[in-house]
C-alpha cells in the first residue's frame, strides 16, 4: 500500500498538467478561430504556471537511482576553524532541519557531540519521499566567511564543516554484515538526559574493521535502542560504500574523512563583507543569505539534480 501511494504521488500531478496542457490548447484553438487577443494575457498566465509545475514535477525524474527515494542520515562534522567550526557546524545542521521542516519530513537525531560554541559532530535521520535523492548532493565540505562573535576584535574568520549524506537501507536490499568484521564497544552517554543516561553504557560504538567504518548511536536510553539504530546507520554507510566502490568512484567516499579545510568545499557561505551563497559545482548563488540558513536551499538542490543528471549522460 505504500508502494501504490508513492506511486500515485508521483502519477497524478503528471496526469493533472497533461489535462491542463489539453484545456491550454483548447484555449488556444479558440481564441485563433475567434480572432479574440483579448485571450493573450490568460494564455502566457497559464502557460507560466503549467512550465513552474512542470519543472518542479520534473525534478523527481532526476532521482532515478535505486535509494534516492528513501529516508537518509546526515552527518555534520566541524572542520577548520576551531570554535568558529562547531558554531558553523550548529549553524549548518539547523538549516538542514529547517528544510526538512519546511517540506514536512521527519527528524529524528541519532548522535550528537558538542563542543565549545556549537557542535564538534552530530547525525541525524530524515523521513520522507526521496529524503535521500534530495539531499544527496549536499555531501562535501561547506565553507563560511563573516566577521566572528567570538573575536574581540571583530575580523573576518573562515570556518570550515563537512557534510555527508547516506540512504536509509530498507529490508529489500541485503548487506552482508560478517560477525567476526565488527568491534562493538559501549559507553556512558554525553550531555543532557537525566541520571539513567549518564550512569549506564547505553551508548554504542560499531567499527567495521575491514572498512575503517565507525557509527556511533547515544539517542535513546536504552543499549538495544542504540544497537539497532547504529546498525542501521552502518547497513547504510556500508551500502553507500559498496556502492561507490562498484562504481570506481572510491575517491567521493566519505566526504568528512577528507581535509576539512581550504580547497576542497562546494559552497561558499559569505556574510562579510557582501552576502552571498555560492555552489562551486553548478556556479548557483543567491544573496539572499538569511533565507539560505532558514532552509531555502531548493535552488541549489535542485540544480545540483540537473547539473548530476547532464554529466551522466555524457
Amino acid at each position: 500500500m505504500g508502494e501504490i501511494k508513492a506511486l500515485k504521488r508521483r502519477y497524478e500531478p503528471w496526469k493533472a498538467l497533461v489535462a491542463g496542457i489539453d484545456d491550454l490548447q483548447v484555449l488556444c484553438e479558440l481564441a485563433g478561430e475567434e480572432k479574440d487577443e483579448s485571450q493573450g494575457s490568460e494564455i502566457e498566465k497559464t502557460l507560466e504556471i503549467l512550465g513552474s509545475r512542470y519543472e518542479k514535477q520534473n525534478i523527481y525524474e532526476l532521482m532515478g537511482g535505486e535509494v534516492d527515494k528513501n529516508g537518509c542520515f546526515l552527518t555534520i562534522h566541524a572542520g577548520a576553524g576551531g570554535t568558529e567550526a562547531c558554531d558553523w557546524s550548529q549553524m549548518l545542521y539547523r538549516m538542514y532541519l529547517r528544510w526538512a521542516e519546511r517540506r514536512g519530513f521527519g527528524t529524528e537525531e541519532v548522535d550528537r557531540l558538542e563542543a565549545e560554541g556549537g557542535i564538534k559532530s552530530a547525525t541525524c535521520r530524515i523521513d520522507g519521499d526521496y529524503a535521500y535523492g534530495y539531499l544527496k548532493g549536499e555531501s562535501g565540505v561547506h565553507r563560511l566567511v563573516r566577521i566572528s562573535p567570538f573575536d574581540a576584535n571583530a575580523r573576518r574568520h573562515t570556518s570550515f564543516a563537512s557534510v555527508y549524506l547516506f540512504p536509509v537501507i530498507d529490508d529489500s536490499i541485503e548487506v552482508d554484515i560478517r560477525p567476526e568484521d565488527l568491534r562493538v564497544d559501549t559507553y556512558r552517554s554525553g550531555g543532557a538526559g537525566g541520571q539513567h543516561v549518564n550512569k549506564t553504557d547505553s551508548a554504542v560504538r560499531f567499527t567495521h574493521l575491514p572498512t575503517g567504518i565507525v557509527v556511533a548511536c547515544q539517542s535513546e536510553r536504552s543499549q538495544t535502542m542504540n544497537r539497532a539504530i547504529g546498525m542501521s546507520i552502518l547497513k547504510s554507510r556500508l551500502y553507500e560504500y559498496y556502492r561507490q566502490e562498484k562504481e570506481k568512484e572510491n575517491e567521493k567516499f566519505a566526504q568528512e574523512k577528507k581535509d576539512i579545510s581550504w580547497g576542497n568545499q562546494i559552497r561558499s557561505y559569505v556574510f562579510q563583507p557582501y552576502t552571498m551563497v555560492k555552489d562551486y559545482r553548478t556556479k548557483t548563488e543567491m544573496g539572499n543569505i538569511q533565507a539560505v540558513m532558514d532552509g531555502d536551499i531548493d535552488p541549489f538542490i535542485e540544480e545540483y539534480l540537473r547539473f548530476a543528471w547532464k554529466n551522466s549522460q555524457v
